[in-house]
C-alpha cells in the first residue's frame, strides 16, 4: 500500500504537487471534523467526513462496513460545481474512528485519500470535559491565475475557544508520504492564510494542511511550552489558470452577503437563511460554488449581466451533525473565482426539559404545560412567546400556553417529510433593565408526518410569460443614422451618458454637443451632410412588451463579420460599452435602448457585420422599486429579484425553473395546508432570456436585414428593409472609413 502511494506521489501534509495523468485519484479538499465520545472517556470520536472529488461523482456504497456506527448523508440536493474543469462533487459521511487514527479511505475507484487524526482524549482542567479538536471549514475547489498573487484565508473555529494554529504536515510524523515544499506557497501559521505568490504553471496543485488547537497563553508567556492538544487534517486543492485580466478582475461580494467566520445560533427545527450577492465586471457569473452541511437548501440563482445571487437555507431537524457546521461558498465565472467565504452554523446545546412538561400538538393549537419548580431564578413575568399579544399564564406550579398554530408568531419550516409548525417560549427584558439572572429559551415544536396531513391543497398560480409581460412579446434590433427612425425626436440632438466601466468617473450625461449626429467639431449632420462625415450610427434594441412598466436591461451585445459568430468583438459586455466610443442615448422609454456607435472604433474588416444581444425584462411590482442599472458603480441589492429564504416581504422568483420544481416549496401538498406559505407578495418578475438577436448590414449589397427570434413557441421570422439611395451613399463611405 505505501508503494501505491509513492507511484501516485499522494502527499498528505501541507504539500503541493503538480496533478498529472499517475494522480487522478487525489480529492479536490477534504476536512475531518472529531467529536470525542463520552461514553468511553473519548478514546473513540466520531469523524464527520466532507470529501470532495472530481467528476463522475464516486458511489458511497463501500464507506460503510456492516456493524459499524457509520452514516452516510445522501442528499437529493447533492454539492456540485462545474469550475474547475472538470467539475466535483460533495460527498459527506460519519463514522466512529479511534482518536489516533490514520488510515486511507476511497471514494469509488477512482479518488483516495490519506488521512491522520491526532485527538486523543484529553480531559481540559478549565472544564472537567474533554477536548475538542478545531473545526476547519472547507472552501470550494480553489481557483488562482497565472502572475496573480492570491492570499485564502481559511475559516476555523474551536468548540472550547483555544486558539487555533495550521501547519506543514510532517512526512516523518506519519501525517503524510512524501511532502516536498513548493516555493510558490508560503503560510501564515497563526491566522491560517494560505498565500499564493503567483510564480506556478498552470495546473491542479494538491494542498493538504494540518490544524492544531492550543490553549491560550499571554504573550508574554509565549516562550513557555504550550503543546498542541489535537490535529486534524485538512486537504484543500488549487488549479492555476491561464488568463489576461487583471488580477483585481476578480468578482467581489455586495452588501447583504454574510461576511467571513459569521456564526448563526440555530434552535432545533429553526430555519436560518441569507442571500448571497457578487458583482463580476468582467464576466458573468456562471455558479454559486457551495460546500455545506446536508439538507443545505440553495435556490434562485440568477445572473444578470454583472450582478448575480442565490439564497441559501438550512433547518435544524433531529440529526447526528457535528455541533459546528461550516457553509463556505464563492462564486465562479469561466476564468475568475471571488474570495470564498464561510460562516457556521451553531447548533446550541439543549438541557433536558423538567419532568411533568407536556406539549400536546392539536389541529389548530399546540397546548403547554411546564413545571416551574425546577426553573430557578427565572423571571415567570417575562416569558412570552414569540408574538406578544397571546398569553402566557402561570400559578406556584405550572406555567400553561395555548399557542395558535395560525397565530401568536408559530412559524412553519420543513424537515425531510414532515410539516413542523414551531415557537419559542423566552425570556424578554426591557432593553433598560440589566440583568445577570438566567433566562430561559424552551423552543416547541410540533411535527406532523406527511401522511397525516389533510385538508383542502391550496394551488400556487405561476404565472405565465404571456400573464406577466402581455399578449404578444418579440425582440428587435435595428441600425439607424443618427437622427432618423422611430426615435429621432431622442437621437437627432441626443443626451448621451457614458456607460464605460472602466471611467473614472461614475456614469454621467454627455451634452448635446456630443449628440447622436454631431461631428467632433460640434457641427450636426442633415441631409445634404457630405458623405465622407458619416462616422456614427445608431443601434436600436426594441422589446414589444404591451405591459407600460416593464424595462428593458440589455446585458451583451456582440459584433461579428460571419454568421456563426465564430469570432466576436464586444460592443456591451455586463450591460457596459466595451469601448469608451460607444455612448447609451438617453430616453423616457423604458422597453426601448439606443446606442450610440462609433463606425471608426469598430474592428470589422470585411464587408459585412453581425449584431447579436443577449436582453432581460424587468417588471417591479412596486412602483418606488427601480430595476437593476447593470453598468452603475453600485447596486442595491434590493432591487435584484429577491429570495424567499430572507426578503422581508416573502418574495418569489419565476425564471428559475429549479425553484419551481423544489418539492419543499411549491410541490408539497403539505405546504399549501399552511396559511402562511400561499399568502407571498411578488417583489419581482423577472425573466432572463438567453436567446439570440442578431441584425446585420451588408456594405456589399447595401440591404440591411434583421433576424429575430420570437420567444416561446411562436414562429421566427425574416424581414428585409431596403434603404434609400442617400443612406446607401452614407454606408458607402461607412464601409469605407472601416
Amino acid at each position: 500500500m505505501l508503494l501505491r502511494w509513492r507511484l501516485c506521489v499522494l502527499v498528505q501534509g501541507l504539500t503541493l504537487l503538480l496533478s498529472g495523468p499517475a494522480c487522478e485519484a487525489s480529492s479536490l479538499g477534504m476536512t475531518v471534523h472529531a467529536v470525542p465520545l463520552e461514553s468511553d472517556g473519548g478514546k473513540t470520536v466520531r469523524a464527520h467526513f466532507t470529501a470532495i472529488a472530481p467528476t463522475p461523482c464516486p458511489g458511497l456504497t463501500d464507506l460503510c462496513s456492516e456493524g459499524e456506527d457509520c452514516l452516510v448523508h445522501a442528499t437529493p440536493l447533492p454539492f456540485t460545481g462545474t469550475k474547475p474543469e472538470p467539475g466535483w462533487c460533495v460527498r459527506q459521511w460519519q463514522k466512529n474512528v479511534p482518536s489516533d487514527y490514520t488510515g486511507s479511505i476511497s471514494l469509488g475507484d477512482k479518488t483516495t485519500f490519506y488521512v491522520s487524526l491526532k485527538a486523543r482524549p484529553i480531559v481540559r482542567e478549565n472544564t472537567g470535559r474533554l477536548n475538542h479538536p478545531a473545526f476547519v471549514a472547507l472552501p470550494p475547489p480553489l481557483r488562482a491565475r497565472v502572475d496573480c498573487p492570491h492570499h485564502f484565508s481559511l475559516s476555523v473555529k474551536d468548540p472550547d475557544g483555544d486558539r487555533v494554529r495550521c501547519r506543514f504536515a510532517q512526512a516523518d510524523q506519519g501525517e503524510c508520504v512524501s511532502c516536498p515544499r513548493h516555493s510558490f506557497i508560503e503560510l501564515n501559521q497563526e491566522k491560517c492564510v494560505v498565500s499564493f505568490t503567483g510564480k506556478a504553471a498552470a495546473g491542479t496543485y494538491f494542498i493538504y494542511l494540518m490544524a492544531e488547537d492550543l490553549i491560550p497563553v499571554p504573550k508574554s508567556a509565549h516562550g513557555q511550552d504550550n503543546t498542541p492538544l489535537s490535529a486534524v487534517p485538512v486537504h484543500l486543492s488549487l488549479t492555476v489558470e491561464e488568463s489576461s485580466t487583471r488580477c483585481s478582475d476578480e468578482p467581489v461580494a455586495m452588501d447583504n452577503t454574510p461576511d467571513q467566520d459569521t456564526t448563526h445560533s440555530v434552535l432545533p427545527f429553526q430555519e436560518v437563511s441569507f442571500n448571497v450577492n457578487f458583482m463580476s465586471r468582467l464576466e458573468s457569473v456562471l455558479e454559486m460554488a457551495v460546500v455545506g452541511p446536508p439538507g443545505l437548501f440553495r435556490v434562485g440563482f440568477q445572473s444578470i449581466g454583472p450582478l448575480s445571487m442565490m439564497s441559501m437555507a438550512w433547518v435544524r431537524s433531529e440529526n447526528k451533525l457535528a455541533p459546528l457546521l461550516p457553509l463556505c461558498f464563492a462564486a465562479n465565472t469561466k476564468s475568475l473565482q471571488s474570495e470564498p467565504r464561510c460562516v457556521w452554523l451553531y447548533q446550541r446545546e439543549m438541557k433536558t426539559l423538567p419532568a411533568g412538561t407536556e406539549l400536546k400538538c392539536g389541529k389548530t393549537e399546540m397546548t403547554l404545560v411546564l413545571p416551574i419548580a425546577s426553573l430557578t431564578d427565572i423571571q415567570m413575568d417575562e416569558l412570552q412567546l414569540n408574538s406578544p399579544t397571546c398569553p402566557v399564564s402561570y400559578n406556584d406550579t405550572h406555567l400553561t400556553a395555548s399557542i395558535s398554530l395560525s397565530g401568536c408568531g408559530t412559524k412553519t419550516v420543513h424537515a425531510g417529510s414532515e410539516l413542523v409548525y414551531t415557537n419559542t417560549l423566552q425570556s424578554v427584558r426591557p432593553y433598560t433593565r440589566v440583568s445577570r439572572k438566567p433566562v430561559l429559551i424552551l423552543p416547541l415544536a410540533c411535527r406532523i408526518p406527511g401522511a397525516q396531513v389533510k385538508g383542502p391543497h391550496y394551488q400556487i398560480g405561476m404565472p405565465t410569460e404571456k400573464e406577466v409581460f402581455g399578449e404578444y412579446l418579440g425582440f428587435e434590433i435595428q441600425l439607424y443614422f443618427p437622427g432618423e427612425g422611430p426615435m429621432a425626436n431622442y437621437t437627432k440632438f441626443a443626451k448621451l451618458r457614458e456607460i464605460v466601466r472602466s471611467s473614472p468617473r461614475t456614469r454621467r450625461e454627455v451634452g448635446s454637443i456630443l449628440g447622436s449626429n454631431s461631428s467632433s467639431d460640434g457641427s450636426t449632420y442633415s441631409s445634404d451632410t457630405i458623405e465622407s462625415d458619416i462616422k456614427q450610427i445608431d443601434l436600436h434594441i426594441l422589446a414589444n412588451c404591451s405591459i407600460e412598466r416593464a424595462e428593458l436591461l440589455v446585458s451583451q451585445c456582440l459584433e461579428s463579420e460571419t454568421e456563426d459568430f465564430a469570432v466576436t468583438r464586444p460592443i456591451l459586455s455586463q450591460g457596459c460599452a466595451a469601448s469608451n466610443s460607444t455612448f447609451e442615448v438617453v430616453t423616457t422609454e423604458t422597453n426601448y435602448k439606443i446606442y450610440r456607435l462609433d463606425l471608426n472604433s469598430l474592428q470589422n474588416q470585411g464587408t459585412t457585420m453581425y449584431v447579436e444581444c443577449t436582453v432581460n425584462l424587468c417588471i417591479t411590482t412596486l412602483p418606488s422599486q427601480k430595476c437593476p442599472d447593470l453598468c452603475a458603480e453600485t447596486f442595491n441589492t434590493k432591487a435584484m429579484p429577491c429570495g424567499h429564504h430572507s426578503c422581508t416581504n416573502h418574495s418569489r422568483h419565476y425564471n428559475d425553473p429549479h425553484h419551481y420544481n423544489d418539492p419543499h416549496h411549491y410541490n408539497d401538498p403539505h405546504h399549501y395546508n399552511d396559511p402562511h406559505h400561499y399568502n407571498y407578495y411578488y417583489y419581482y418578475y423577472y425573466y432572463n432570456y438567453n436567446f439570440t438577436y442578431y441584425k446585420y448590414f451588408n456594405f456589399h449589397n447595401f440591404t440591411c436585414s434583421r433576424t429575430d427570434v420570437i420567444l416561446g413557441s411562436r414562429s421566427d421570422f425574416n424581414n428585409s428593409q431596403h434603404i434609400s439611395s442617400e443612406h446607401l451613399s452614407r454606408l458607402k463611405h461607412a464601409a469605407a472609413d472601416l
